[in-house]
């Protein structure tokens, strides 16, 4: 009986017979021969039916099968440099398990609400294929980086009492007769996490009620946030980019055959090495001015203003010291600089924008109040976080990187709900 294997391990099996199981991507037909092509999920593999190595019955059935439809191929593995795989497999037995209904998506153009509202269906395309499993290796080279460096996986809950970066971007929800919100940043958790265990990290989904409809936005997306104790902004900074080189050259590095079907340029990702540029928020003002003269100095930068910047250079771009006025309430001030906040964004080349977001924390029990009263936030929702200012403070800084962001950009996709699963966008919840 032939072993069965997945595509992706077909090189392994060289001259043997294996089974393969998965579903037909297409067919096409020539006199005595039939080639199918079959993904199993890990790859996809041309199978070569010959009509003098297979039964009739076979050989009949086989022209029955539509885009789709279910089945266990079984042959011999032999090599064909033609192949995108350097492989191919010579048929001789097709186990059909259903034939599937006429497909909703077929090779022809479709419009994007139409895709969307086959995601179930549009994942299994070939370049919707390649941009999943990009983002699976941006994850698993992200747990791998923070892994490896001695931090500790603390996850926070979702559900939450407060807010990390201002209410009105909260989805509220009913809580046992208690207001509840989904939240919007593992941070505030993680800060208490990290003066437990030093540097940990956390990963999940996080919401944020935007109005927004550019092609940046999502209303549930994913980030990794790292959190350290003795962590100062350079701090910050240095772990950020290694961080985001890491995650480039990992994608580079195992899922280059993506990349390829995606057709992104791979020598735009290759140099994407520390150290990145650093600039002051008032010079990154300046270039923003420039081009865009009703840009007020003060302000924060929006998706077109974030552009201008990257456009400068040919890797990501990490601005600093934005105006306190503009940031969150928990990210300390400059004591030389007080107008300003020890807060760094990196903005991703090629008009991707804003890929991490960072600060080192007020550690102060005093000021971090103060500023919460200025917020006019709940000082008792936020009683156990200025606890962590009463026992043992420390400087400490931390970061969060969007996923599907990070995903885009390396992927080159046109539209960030192309790099998650099931995107939830401000009029999509289905499928």
């Amino acid at each position: 009986m032939a072993q069965t294997v997945t595509i992706s391990e077909i090189s392994k099996y060289n001259g043997q017979e294996v089974t393969i199981q998965g579903w037909l991507y297409n067919m096409r037909s020539s006199g005595k021969l039939r080639f199918l092509l079959v993904r199993d999920g890990s790859a996809t593999i041309q199978c070569v039916v010959f009509k003098n190595d297979v039964s009739e019955e076979i050989f009949t059935n086989v022209d029955k099968l539509t885009q789709e439809s279910s089945l266990r191929v079984t042959g011999k593995v032999a090599e064909d440099k033609r192949s995108p795989l350097g492989y191919e497999l010579q048929v001789r037995d097709v186990d059909i398990v259903q034939i599937a209904e006429e497909y909703p998506i077929s090779l022809k153009e479709h419009g994007v609400d139409f895709l969307m509202d086959h995601r179930h269906l549009w994942l299994r395309s070939r370049l919707q294929h390649a941009v999943m499993l990009v983002r699976h290796e941006v994850i698993r080279a992200a747990r791998e980086f923070f892994d490896n460096r001695g931090f500790v996986l603390v996850d926070s809950p979702i559900f939450t009492p407060n807010a990390a970066e201002g209410t009105t971007t909260l989805f509220g929800t009913d809580y046992f007769g208690s207001k509840a919100y989904l939240t919007q940043s593992g941070q505030l958790y993680a800060e208490a996490s990290a003066m437990a265990f030093g540097k940990v990290y956390c990963f999940g989904p996080t919401f944020r009620a935007e109005k927004s409809k550019t092609r940046r936005h999502l209303t549930e997306f994913w980030m990794i946030e790292p959190e350290a104790a003795y962590y100062d902004l350079n701090d910050d900074m240095k772990l950020a980019e290694d961080f985001v080189s890491h995650l480039v050259q990992s994608v580079v590095k195992n899922r280059r055959r993506e990349l390829e079907t995606l057709e992104r340029d791979i020598s735009k990702l290759e140099h994407i090495k520390p150290p990145f540029p650093r600039i002051h928020y008032n010079e990154a003002a300046e270039m923003v001015k420039k081009e865009n003269p009703e840009f007020k100095v003060g302000d924060d930068f929006g998706g077109a203003d974030e552009t201008i910047v990257s456009e400068k250079f040919d890797k990501p771009v990490i601005i600093h010291h934005y105006p306190a006025a503009i940031k969150a309430f928990y990210m300390k001030r400059d004591p030389q600089e007080p107008q300003s906040a020890l807060a760094m964004d990196i903005i991703a080349p090629e008009g991707y924008g804003e890929i991490i977001g960072g600060s080192q924390r007020e550690d102060d029990y005093d000021t971090l109040l103060q500023r919460i009263k200025e917020h006019n936030l709940p000082e008792a929702d936020f009683k156990w976080y200025l606890d962590l200012r009463k026992y043992g403070s420390v400087p400490h800084s931390g970061f969060g990187l969007g996923i599907e962001r990070t995903v885009g950009w390396i992927c080159g996709t046109k539209h960030v709900r192309e790099t998650i699963p099931y995107p939830r966008l401000m009029q999509r919840i289905y499928p």
